[in-house]
C-alpha cells in the first residue's frame, strides 16, 4: 500500500475562519466564511480540503479526498516503477593478465556497459607487483582502448593502496 507523504486537513480539521474556495472543477468561488464553504462541500457530498494553509486567506478546494489520495498513491507508484537503479559492476584483474583472460574480461565489461551499468575495472597488485605499477596502468589503458566504441572514461586510472582502478560509463548517443 502506498501513502502520500503529508495528510491534508479536511472538513472539521481545518482551523481557518475565512477561506478562499475553489470548486471541484477548479473554478474560483471566492472568499467566504469556513462554515459556508463546508456547507457547500457537504451539499455536493464531497470533502473540503485545505490545499494552501499559509495563504491569506487559506485556500480550500472541494474534492473527493479518498479519490485524490488514491490518485496520488498511483502516481507515486508509477514514478517508482520508472526509476532505474544504476549499478557499478566490478571486474578484477592482475597486472600480468594473460591474453585469453583479458579477452574474456573485456567481453564481460562490454556486456555490462550495453546493459546500462557502469564498470569499475580494478587491477590488484600482490606482493612486489606494486613496485611496477606501470604494468597495471598499461592493462587499464588496454581496457580503455578495447571499449572505446561503447564506453567513455568517467574516472582516470587511480592508485589507492594496492589497487588501481578506472570507472567506465556507457557512451551517450548524440
Amino acid at each position: 500500500m502506498f501513502f502520500i507523504k503529508q495528510e491534508l486537513p479536511i472538513n472539521r480539521q481545518i482551523r481557518a475562519k475565512e477561506v478562499q474556495l475553489i470548486g471541484e472543477n477548479g473554478e474560483k468561488l471566492g472568499v467566504m466564511p469556513f462554515e459556508e464553504a463546508l456547507e457547500k462541500a457537504e451539499d455536493k457530498n464531497l470533502d473540503l480540503v485545505l490545499v494552501a494553509p499559509n495563504a491569506k486567506p487559506a485556500v480550500c478546494k472541494i474534492m473527493n479526498y479518498g479519490k485524490y489520495k488514491f490518485e496520488q498513491a498511483k502516481k507515486e507508484k508509477e514514478a517508482k516503477k520508472k526509476q532505474r537503479v544504476l549499478e557499478i559492476k566490478e571486474i578484477r584483474v592482475t597486472p600480468n593478465i594473460e591474453e585469453h583472460d583479458f579477452g574474456f574480461k573485456l567481453k564481460n565489461a562490454k556486456k555490462f556497459l550495453t546493459d546500462g551499468n557502469k564498470v569499475k575495472i580494478t587491477v590488484r597488485f600482490r606482493g612486489r607487483e606494486i613496485n611496477n605499477s606501470k604494468a597495471g596502468e598499461i592493462v587499464l589503458n588496454k581496457f580503455i582502448e578495447g571499449l572505446e566504441e561503447v564506453a567513455s572514461v568517467e574516472k582516470k586510472p587511480k592508485l589507492e593502496g594496492r589497487n588501481m582502478f578506472i570507472i567506465l560509463a556507457k557512451k551517450t548517443e548524440k
